[in-house]
Order: C-alpha cells, then sequence, then structure tokens
C-alpha cells in the first residue's frame, strides 16, 4: 500500500493536464523501443508498404527513446520554455515524418497502425500550440 500511496507524489505536479498526458506518451515511448529492439514486426506493420530492417527498427528504437526523453522531462518542467519548445518540436518532427511517410513516400498507410502515432502527434502538437501561453510565461 505504501507505494500506492507515493504514487501521486511521482506525477507531474504542473497544472492541467498536459504535463500527465507527457508522462503518459513518454511512457508509451519507452514500451515502443523496447519493442523496435526487440523485434521488427511491429514496425513492419507501421511501414507496410516499405522493406524494414533490424537496423532501421533499431533506429527508430532510439529516435523514439530520444523523443521519451524529451517529453518525460517536459513532463516535469512545462514551464521551462527550452523543455517545452523541446518538447513541441519533438511532436512537430514526429508528424512531419509520420505525415511524409503516408502523403509523400508512400511507405505508410493513413488507415493503418500509423494512425495512433499520426493521432497522438497531431493531437499533441496542436495541444500545445494552444496552450503555449499558458504554460510557458515570457
Amino acid at each position: 500500500m505504501a507505494i500506492l500511496d507515493s504514487l501521486p507524489e511521482l506525477l507531474p505536479q504542473g497544472e492541467g493536464w498536459l504535463p500527465t498526458w507527457q508522462l503518459i506518451v513518454a511512457i508509451m515511448a519507452v514500451f515502443n523501443t523496447a519493442q523496435n529492439f526487440a523485434t521488427i514486426k511491429l514496425t513492419r506493420r507501421l511501414y507496410n508498404t516499405a522493406p524494414v530492417t533490424p537496423l532501421q527498427a533499431r533506429t527508430f528504437a532510439i529516435w523514439t527513446l530520444t523523443s521519451a526523453a524529451i517529453r518525460l522531462y517536459a513532463a516535469y518542467n512545462i514551464n521551462v520554455k527550452q523543455v517545452y519548445d523541446l518538447a513541441l518540436f519533438s511532436y512537430l518532427f514526429a508528424f512531419g515524418h509520420f505525415g511524409s511517410e503516408i502523403f509523400f513516400f508512400g511507405t505508410a498507410k493513413l488507415f493503418g497502425p500509423v494512425l495512433s502515432s499520426v493521432i497522438v502527434s497531431t493531437a499533441s502538437l496542436a495541444w500545445m500550440v494552444n496552450q503555449y501561453h499558458f504554460y510557458v510565461h515570457v
């Protein structure tokens, strides 16, 4: 029970839901990183029209882990402009990556497994742009 009692103290203490969202997305990214190191099966489903090698999956894992670290740091430092900006840019980069793979390169299909990544990156990017002045006081 002591662990459950201390759980709220481990959660981000920033106002609103955005810090908690950053934590959730960061944790999901860590699991995605582990999956990319363990197997290329799910990555092949994501990029379903192009061959995926183990090297590409591991590279994608490191990119995902880097994004997770930025977002985890943002969860606990949401009011720091530089941290907020880095997290916002991480979603912009994800949005650009997945958008280009769907619409330009054609290596992913919009209504496939990539849809969840598109939704998370788009919603998070819009949320962060909309709430910028609430969290960042310049």
